[in-house]
Formats: structure tokens, C-alpha cells, sequence
């Protein structure tokens, strides 16, 4: 059992926990991810770790409640726990100094941002960061960003937070300086957009996916994706690709397998 030692809630759906995992906060890395399993009739779901604290043994999980587990999961308090946690996973994200790097987010993505541009910056980058939601309420983690960021933009779908529109309308801006890497996370529509514009500019893209993920070991296959016409296995080759070579349009129909399942379930 892994006890929840500390809950924030961070907007109507965005809920933070911090979970006693000593053993994983001492070898977790930025850009690597848990499979977090509830109980013993629950399903088992990858999430993002946001910060690990090694001298007191303490990984940050930053949720988005869009179904049954994470709602079940966002329903838990301080001193409550869950069954198994798996971790870390994934290959780390590739931290060295590239120069300038631009770090793209939108949604949920931004706690999954946040590690790596904190990382970079400390590897001697010039870190920008763009942060974009559907609205101000969904901003989070604003102050932590900035503090991580040489500079910070913000957009909104509906202007009400920031610059009115997406993050791609400020990249698209900021690309007109020299720019060595761009580092993105959200939405698979976000993301591809992010990788249509820097194509242009042949600039290196990095993207972290978000594919169904069930064992988080390369066993099952369900997070195969495609990348330049070769099948790839999220939790084992990812979660970062080369934004340029993945076929986005294969993720995205992917990513509704089992959306028939998700409605029935109450």
C-alpha cells in the first residue's frame, strides 16, 4: 500500500497527491511516468510523475478526473492509500544543453512539463514556456512554470487568462528568434499542431504521447504507436518521439479503442 501523504486541488477536475513511494522517488527521473493501481478491482493507469523528493521519499502525481479511476481517484483524501504503484517507467527525458528550448503544454500537460523545463534550465538552457487551457479556471501551476522559465506565455481558448487563442500562436511568434528545441506535452491535436509548425522551421520537435496504456511494460501492446512507419511501444521506447516522425492521425483513432467500455462503466 502506498499512503497519500498530502492532496491539493488545483482547479474543478485537477487534483494533486503526494504519495509515500521511497523507493521509486530515489530513481525517478523527469519525464518518466507510474501505473497507479486503486484497488484490487481496479484498472491500472499511467500518470506522469511531476516531482519526486528523494531525501523524504515522496513522488507528485498530478491528475485530470476524465473517468471512472481518476474520478475514484480524485475522491481521495490525506492518510487514505492505493494498492500498487509501478514505477518509474519510461525512458527520462533527454536533458542536456541544447541552447534555447521552448517548452509547449496545454491542459493537464503542464504538470508534465514542468519536470523537464525545470531540468533543462538547470542544464544550462534558455527555457521559454507557453502554457495554454480552454479557460483561466484550468491554468495551473502558473507560479511553479514561471519559476522554471526565463520567460512564461499564457493562452486561453477564450481569452480569458493571458493571450486569447493557442499555443501555437505564440510559438509561431517566438520561432522567429533562434530556437534550438521545442519540447511538447498535451492534447494529441495540440501536439500535432506544434509539430506541423516547427516542420516548417526544421526545428528539432520532441513530443510526449499519451497512448492506452495498460501494463506498462511492452507486454500488452495496447500503447503501439507509429513512428516514422515503425511500431514503437510507449512505456518501453517513449514517452518521447520525434514529433516530425509520428503518425498522429493513427494515435488519435487509437486513443477512442475503448470508448464504448469507458461510457458503460458508472
Amino acid at each position: 500500500m502506498f499512503k497519500i501523504a498530502d492532496k491539493e486541488i488545483l482547479s474543478k477536475t485537477v487534483k494533486k497527491i503526494v504519495v509515500e513511494a521511497e523507493y521509486i522517488a530515489k530513481k525517478a527521473l523527469p519525464g518518466q511516468f507510474v501505473v497507479i493501481r486503486i484497488d484490487e478491482k481496479g484498472e491500472r493507469i499511467p500518470l506522469t510523475i511531476a516531482s519526486a523528493d528523494r531525501n523524504k521519499g515522496l513522488i507528485t502525481l498530478i491528475f485530470q478526473e476524465v473517468g471512472f479511476t481518476t474520478a475514484k481517484l480524485g475522491r481521495l483524501n490525506s492518510g487514505d492509500s492505493v494498492l500498487d504503484i509501478l514505477g518509474p517507467l519510461g525512458h527520462a527525458a533527454e536533458i542536456i544543453k541544447y541552447g534555447t528550448v521552448v517548452c509547449v503544454a496545454g491542459g493537464v500537460g503542464i504538470a508534465e512539463v514542468l519536470p523537464v523545463a525545470e531540468a533543462l534550465r538547470k542544464a544550462g538552457n534558455e527555457v521559454i514556456g507557453i502554457i495554454g487551457a480552454r479557460s483561466k479556471d484550468l491554468i495551473i501551476l502558473e507560479r511553479e512554470m514561471r519559476e522554471v522559465c526565463d520567460e512564461l506565455f499564457i493562452t486561453t481558448d477564450d481569452g480569458s487568462y493571458g493571450q486569447k487563442g493557442l499555443v501555437t500562436d505564440v510559438l509561431r511568434e517566438i520561432l522567429n528568434r533562434p530556437t534550438d528545441l521545442v519540447y511538447a506535452i498535451g492534447p494529441v491535436p495540440m501536439m500535432e499542431a506544434v509539430a506541423n509548425l516547427t516542420r516548417g522551421y526544421k526545428i528539432k520537435t520532441i513530443v510526449s504521447l499519451n497512448p492506452i496504456m495498460v501494463d506498462g511494460t511492452g507486454m500488452c501492446g495496447s500503447c503501439r504507436v507509429s513512428v516514422d512507419g515503425k511500431i514503437k511501444f510507449c512505456c518501453v521506447d517513449g514517452p518521447d518521439f520525434d514529433g516530425h516522425l509520428v503518425d498522429f492521425k493513427e494515435l488519435a483513432q487509437r486513443l477512442k479503442l475503448f470508448k464504448s467500455q469507458e461510457g458503460a462503466i458508472k
